[in-house]
Formats: structure tokens, C-alpha cells, sequence
């Protein structure tokens, strides 16, 4: 029963507030409203990067060779490990169909050829890396919507307050009373503005630093995948199996 009257006398001062703090509550109920869709969709993207490149992981280290794992990672759509690894497997694919397309210059040539290949071998980390910052943008898409929501929910609410309170002292003066009883209603209605700034904003941060710490998480993963794929490669790299698709 008392939770009901409060809520009821909350609406009540909401309703009763003025303009300005009116406008200052539906504005931050429209972050409150845009920030709890982007941690329910972030949260959900994040879940299923994280659990498809366990995966993944998993798939590529017991696969017998690159094409295998290739095909087997063409249904994690989430997984920014696996995306890297497509990238970097198809810029291999190019190099060793550039190969063996000049196998059959002479002898005198192939020292050319195998200049030309390591040449081309440089492409494959600046695939990677091009690979990993389109993973990481992707993955840190809308997070500086709640970094803005945290940062500026509670000044926009102390706005709403500072503009609440200033209209109540207004009326004071006009008429000619400053009685708890004339005050403290004006004051309550403008104090929501900060309450709701606050609402807004605390999710926003929490979300905001959870999410971006396992986005670090998934980009040292992508890092570490780089490396040991290069180093796959570099040491395999004028053998054909694995190669095809």
C-alpha cells in the first residue's frame, strides 16, 4: 500500500511539474529508453561473440588443416576471431593461386617468384589488421551512446533541479511566504529531475564499462589469433594443403 502512494505521489509531481522539467524528464527517459536497448542488444551480441569463439577456437586447433576449419567457421556469423581468420584465409588463397600460377617460369625466375611472394605474404597482416578493427568497431558500435548517457544524464537532471528550484523560490517571492509547507512541495518535484538523471546514467556506466572491457577481452583474443595464424602460414606457406577451398 505505501509503495502504491508513492508512486502515485511521484506521478503526481511529474504531472505537476513545470515545463521545463517536464521536458528535462521525457528527455531522460528517451536515453533511459535508447540505453537499455543498446545493453540488451549489446549484451546479446557480446554473449554470442564470446561463446562462438570458444567455438571456434576449439574447431580451428582440432581441424587437420586450414580448409576445414574455413568451411566449419562460415556459420559463426558472430564471431570476430572467426571473421579474421576468413579474411586472412582468403588473402592466403589469392597468394597461393599467384603462385601457382608462375610454378612453371624457369629456374633463373624463381628467385623472382619467391621475392614477389614474400612481397605479396605482407598483404596477409595488413588483411588481418584491417580485419580486426572492422571486428573491433563493429563490436564497440553504440557504446559511446552510453558513455554520453553516463556522462551527461546526471548534469541534464541538475539542470532540470537548478531550473525546478529556481521557479519555486520565484513563486516564494511572489507570494510572500516561506513556509516547509509552500517549499518543499516545488523542491521534491524539482529534485526528480536529478533522480532521473541518475537512473539514467548509473546502467549506462555499468553497461558501458562492462562491455568495453570484454571488447578488450575479444581484441587481445583476435591479436593472439593473428599472430599464431601468421606464424602458421609463414612456416607453411608453399604447401597446398589446407590451401584449397
Amino acid at each position: 500500500m505505501l509503495s502504491i502512494i508513492n508512486q502515485n505521489e511521484i506521478l503526481s509531481m511529474v504531472f505537476n511539474a513545470g515545463a521545463m522539467v517536464k521536458f528535462v524528464l521525457f528527455l531522460l527517459l528517451a536515453f533511459s529508453i535508447l540505453s537499455w536497448a543498446i545493453i540488451f542488444m549489446k549484451y546479446r551480441i557480446i554473449h554470442r561473440a564470446r561463446k562462438e569463439t570458444n567455438l571456434f577456437q576449439e574447431i580451428f586447433w582440432k581441424s587437420k588443416s586450414l580448409a576445414v576449419a574455413y568451411n566449419e567457421s562460415k556459420n559463426l556469423h558472430y564471431c570476430p576471431v572467426a571473421e579474421v581468420f576468413r579474411v586472412g584465409y582468403q588473402e592466403l588463397g589469392r597468394l597461393y593461386k599467384m603462385q601457382q600460377e608462375t610454378e612453371e617460369v624457369t629456374k633463373r625466375e624463381s628467385a623472382d617468384i619467391m621475392s614477389t611472394s614474400v612481397v605479396h605474404f605482407e598483404n596477409i597482416p595488413r588483411a588481418l589488421r584491417a580485419a580486426m578493427n572492422s571486428q573491433v568497431t563493429r563490436l564497440g558500435y553504440a557504446l559511446t551512446f552510453l558513455a554520453t548517457t553516463g556522462n551527461t544524464a546526471p548534469f541534464i537532471g541538475l539542470f532540470g533541479t537548478v531550473w525546478g528550484i529556481m521557479n519555486s523560490f520565484h513563486n516564494i517571492g511572489i507570494r510572500g511566504g516561506a513556509s516547509l509547507a509552500v517549499v518543499a512541495p516545488g523542491i521534491s518535484e524539482a529534485l526528480i529531475a536529478t533522480a532521473a538523471g541518475l537512473a539514467a546514467a548509473i546502467p549506462s556506466v555499468i553497461a558501458y564499462n562492462y562491455f568495453s572491457n570484454q571488447v578488450r577481452v575479444l581484441e587481445s583474443e583476435m591479436n593472439n589469433f593473428s599472430s599464431d595464424f601468421l606464424n602458421i602460414i609463414e612456416r607453411d606457406l608453399l604447401k597446398k594443403s589446407g590451401f584449397k577451398k
